[in-house]
């Protein structure tokens, strides 16, 4: 920045004691904040095969598998949207503004879900008012992935900045986790199509979002925005730059390039993981017929193997890079996916565990590097929109529609794996973008132009 103005980093303007304890408050907060928008999304995938009996009784279960995850990928459109809003809120009120309000909606529409009439009771109004909570939900939480992890690479020191960064997707997988667990432990119960499922089970993941999010909300009320956040504001009160005044424009108009390499970056991470962690789950169950309690199990398993995979992906981009660190992903993803799926399609135990750990190990190298790697691309005024803008409209085309666009490909071709081929197309594409993109391991935010 220029005008005379210093722009602080967080070390230059706390004490290290002091520093210390409100990057853990930060990080303690934005963790809590995404693990419960991802149980709830979680708990909507894992009983996606549940919540199609509910919804849309009168079809078959893959067909009305395929229509539950058909509402899951059409509340996904209104992403980008909600990127403009809470992106624009979170460069022009503050990331502790957005964040506190996204997780009120959020939750509060989550809640909504679990207290929805069925079919049976409601006929379509039922999947209509279904859609129409997802659209609220995926609204409020496109801010929520962009937003923790900005407030927290702002905090953070630099050096280590990829490994705290982690903790965003690592909160992620926990939110996937406590959810699969909860699915797990329902069918090896009751079964995966009991009568207190269908009716109750499913419901209480949802129910839990409500009093969840006002502990959220009310932690990060009480916390203060980052310092580089707030000496920009500063420097845009002394200096009158208007042009920060309007995040969206500004970022569309000066950095289109950054936002088109960071949308190809994100195209991978949003198929991947979805097609990982929430589709082969229910590909194992619908489309090879695998027993639904051992599926659940080895998510279970995998999950508890990504979060600690996470933090390593995090820490090792501290000192290679983000770049060479998403290059490698792609490569990955690009020459496993088809013998990936050869190897699920044998239905063995552990083979199938051993295909699902190598994908995660894949998905953790991506996954772990991305948030950092997009808090360095974007300069301060802009952080919040262009993370949440090339994230969520990445997410909005292709990761809330992989488990759709996985079954449909499955019904159109009659091949078992061709999700696998569309996995690879998303990947080469996106290493396209790395091979173009920048390195900014490291870099001081203040210092990103």
């Amino acid at each position: 920045m220029t005008g005379g103005t210093t722009m602080h980093t967080p070390l230059q303007e706390f004490s290290q004691t002091e520093q210390q304890r409100t990057l853990k408050r930060v990080t303690f907060s934005s963790f809590l904040g995404n693990f419960i928008e991802w149980f709830d999304y979680a708990s909507y995938s894992y009983l996606a095969t549940v919540i199609a009996v509910a919804f849309f009784p009168d079809v078959d279960k893959a067909v009305a598998t395929m229509y539950a995850f058909a509402v899951f990928a059409l509340a996904f459109l209104v992403r980008p949207i909600g990127a403009v809003f809470w992106g624009n809120m979170g460069d022009k009120k503050g990331r502790k503004w957005a964040l506190s309000i996204s997780i009120l909606v959020m939750s509060g529409a989550t809640f909504i879900i679990g207290c929805l009439p069925v079919y049976a009771l409601a006929g379509m109004a039922a999947p209509v008012l279904l859609l129409l909570c997802r659209i609220v939900q995926s609204f409020s939480a496109s801010g929520e992935y962009a937003g923790a992890a900005t407030f927290i690479a702002e905090y953070a020191p630099r050096q280590h900045r990829g490994f705290y960064c982690s903790m965003v997707p690592a909160s992620t997988a926990g939110g996937l986790l406590v959810g699969s667990l909860f699915a797990t432990a329902m069918f090896a119960v009751w079964g995966a199509s009991s009568d207190f499922v269908v009716t109750v089970g499913w419901r209480i993941p949802f129910w839990l979002a409500g009093p969840l999010g006002l502990i959220t909300h009310y932690i990060r009320t009480h916390l203060e925005d980052s310092p580089v956040y707030e000496a920009m504001q500063r420097q845009i009160s002394q200096q009158g730059d208007e042009g920060m005044q309007r995040p969206i424009r500004t970022l569309l108009s000066r950095y289109p390039r950054k936002v088109l390499i960071c949308f190809g970056a994100c195209m991978l991470n949003a198929v991947g993981f979805y097609m990982v962690l929430t589709y082969i789950p229910n590909y194992l169950e619908v489309t090879l017929s695998f027993d639904p309690a051992m599926a659940s199990t080895i998510t279970t398993i995998v999950l508890v193997v990504y979060i600690g995979l996470i933090f390593v992906s995090g820490r090792v981009s501290d000192r290679v890079g983000r770049r060479r660190m998403l290059i490698i992903a792609c490569v990955g993803f690009v020459a496993f996916t088809v013998p990936a799926f050869h190897l699920l399609g044998t239905c063995q135990f552990g083979v199938v565990l051993v295909t699902e750990l190598v994908m995660c190990m894949i998905l953790t190298v991506n996954d772990g590097t991305l948030s950092s790697y997009l808090t360095e691309t974007f300069p301060t005024a802009v952080r919040y929109s262009g993370f949440a803008f090339s994230f969520n409209l990445a997410n909005a085309l292709f990761g809330g529609s992989a488990s759709y666009i996985s079954f449909w490909l499955i019904n159109a071709t009659g091949d078992a794996i061709a999700p696998a081929y569309y996995m690879i197309a998303i990947g080469l594409i996106a290493l396209v973008a790395m091979i173009a993109s920048h390195e900014h391991t490291g870099k001081d935010l203040n210092d990103v132009k």
